[in-house]
């Protein structure tokens, strides 16, 4: 029997991101106030549809520069000033999902360190970073002086697994350092591990481990008291992807 295409219902693909990055010692995600039905006026996540000619990948970049100005960085080479990790994260196709039709979204985490003032773009009205501990709280929403409510659509569940990814990742791999500028000092490291875990670290400890941890980092060649305190050494990520032995989160 021949394909027929008229013989399935149509749907659409988008892509969402999960931007975090660390700002004022807080984990934090970026978020769009919509400018368009559905959910005007609501905050959501950055993302958009998938064109016709674009693979996922593509989108998720295009949406990313769109949104943050931000480009992919490929681990491969030398991390440019505006680049950022973008990795797939997970697909979400509940068939009520979006109001306006079948919907399938493919979710994209993307890192970066100490990110600039967000610009809205696309369908967005506004844009702003907001705490992780925020958006995911008992209140469940991103709140300000107008408008309060959960994320739309089922953001607040992709942020979530976005957080957990993040979060889980960093004990196992390099994925903490791209929370970080190229050149970057020890405690500054442990000050992302801080905040994406949201618990303290003994200074000391934490040194003995990164430092101790082979290809997890190298020195860089110079110091810096941008800190504050004494000059404090400089180091690079290593060539290591998986750490051995992890770095595993304290129990709180």
């Amino acid at each position: 029997m021949p394909y027929d295409p008229s013989a399935f219902p149509p749907f659409a693909v988008t892509v969402d991101l999960v931007v975090l990055t660390v700002r004022r010692h807080a984990l934090c995600a970026l978020v769009v106030r919509r400018g368009e039905q559905p959910y005007q006026g609501r905050w959501a996540l950055p993302g958009g549809f998938v064109r016709a000619d674009e693979d996922l990948t593509a989108a998720a970049a295009r949406e990313l520069v769109e949104e943050t100005g931000l480009c992919v960085h490929d681990p491969h080479s030398p991390a440019p000033a505006n680049g950022a990790h973008l990795e797939q994260l997970a697909t979400y196709g509940d068939p009520k999902r979006d109001p306006r039709m079948r919907v399938v979204s493919v979710a994209h985490l993307a890192l970066a360190p100490d990110l600039p003032a967000p610009r809205a773009g696309g369908d967005a009205s506004n844009a702003r970073w907001a705490p992780v501990e925020t958006l995911l709280g008992p209140e469940g929403g991103a709140r300000d002086d107008d408008q309060s409510g959960r994320l739309a659509f089922d953001h607040t569940q992709i942020l979530a697994d976005g957080v957990e990814r993040a979060r889980s990742k960093i004990e196992y791999s390099s994925l903490a350092t791209a929370f970080c500028p190229p050149e970057f000092t020890v405690g500054e490291l442990r000050r992302v591990y801080e905040a994406v875990w949201g618990v303290a670290l003994d200074p000391r400890n934490f040194h003995r481990k990164v430092t101790g941890t082979p290809g997890f980092l190298v020195p860089a060649g110079g110091t810096t008291t941008r800190q504050g305190g004494r000059p404090a050494q400089l180091f690079r990520a290593g060539g290591a992807t998986l750490l051995n032995p992890p770095m595993l989160r304290p129990e709180v």
